[in-house]
């Protein structure tokens, strides 16, 4: 699954970011190989202690620039956490606000993670953070700097940014990896039990893990609707409102949802992706249908194309994705 999620994430053309030390690196492989690495690790402290996955994998890239500075090879510390007058395990000293300060040293990895993950939930200046959603990777943001968990000003946007650009926010989803019991009247139950005959008495209890059906597009979470989905059912499986499957796919209230149509969980865009500059419309197709095929806002989109709200255009036209058709251009 975390294979299938870092393609989705690392697909992305090569991007360009500052490091925690200021230097100016390409983040697209850097990203993709620290995720394959660790991601496992911040979910499991998400699940753990309710610290975002995201804002985990973010800190840790940022803090440790991409796992390869001194904190992180020489004491396995991808949080830059120093040791403050309660710390008993081992040290590394390190210059940093000031020369030869005192950071913990781990013996691995996961001791980081799991250190960073109690540093935020015992620490009392971070409790408010465990008050706002997991998947308010942006209130978990601005919070940390707040809390001041960085000297820079500018560490809530370089985690947020962090996450958008590689979309680290699929890591906070709950839907996708989750466990459901195995219902006995399916033909696959009997083929498990009969693979695990020592199960059988414990049928109900066994789990099994299913791939969420979340997607991306444009950096953005949808889904596909399938046979029985309503809004209610769509508001429970991920925590949404009502208003925000509306607003987020530009539908009026109540508007039925039709099986194989794409429904966001965030909202749309300004611009498509990188590579998708221009759409040339197909019969059949609506200015509504290229704006969530390619996850941008319809009113952006009609913005773009110098075209009236409401209208459409005809079969055989360029549609401008990325940039704002020129005036005068046909």
């Amino acid at each position: 699954m975390l294979s299938v999620l870092l393609a989705m994430a690392s697909c992305r053309s090569a991007r360009i970011a500052t490091s925690a030390a200021g230097t100016t690196i390409k983040t697209d492989a850097s990203v993709a190989a620290y995720v394959q690495e660790y991601a496992d690790m911040a979910i499991r402290e998400m699940e753990r202690t309710g610290v975002p996955a995201s804002i985990t994998l973010a800190q840790g890239i940022i803090e440790s620039d991409f796992g390869r500075s001194r904190l992180a090879r020489e004491a396995n510390n991808h949080f830059g956490i120093k040791c403050h007058k309660d710390w008993k395990g081992m040290k590394i000293y390190h210059d940093d606000d000031r020369r030869n300060e005192c950071f913990r040293k781990y013996s691995d990895v996961e001791e980081s993670y799991r250190d960073h993950s109690d540093f935020l939930r015992q620490g009392s200046r971070y409790q408010s953070l465990f008050d706002l959603s997991e998947k308010d990777y942006k209130g978990w943001a601005r919070g940390l700097r707040k809390a001041g968990y960085a000297t820079n000003p500018k560490y809530a946007g370089m985690l947020i940014n962090m996450i958008e650009e590689n979309s680290l926010f699929i890591y906070d989803s709950k839907q996708k990896v989750r466990k459901e019991k195995i219902n006995q009247n399916r033909v696959q139950d009997e083929v498990i039990v009969e693979t695990h005959p020592e199960r059988r008495d414990d049928i109900d209890n066994f789990v099994i893990t299913r791939v969420s059906r979340v997607q991306i597009n444009n950096r953005i979470e949808f889904v596909v609707v399938e046979e029985g989905d309503s809004y209610q059912s769509l508001m429970d499986e991920f925590e949404l409102l009502s208003w925000e499957i509306s607003r987020y796919n530009e539908l009026e209230m109540g508007v039925e949802l039709v099986p194989g149509q794409p429904i966001y969980l965030q909202p749309k865009r300004n611009k498509a992706e990188v590579g998708f500059n221009y759409h040339t419309l197909k019969e059949g197709e609506t200015m509504y249908s290229v704006s969530q095929k390619y996850g941008i806002k319809l009113k952006v989109l009609y913005e773009r194309n110098r075209m009236e709200n409401g209208s459409e255009a005809t079969a055989g036209k360029e549609l401008w994705l990325r940039k704002n058709k020129p005036e005068g251009f046909r």
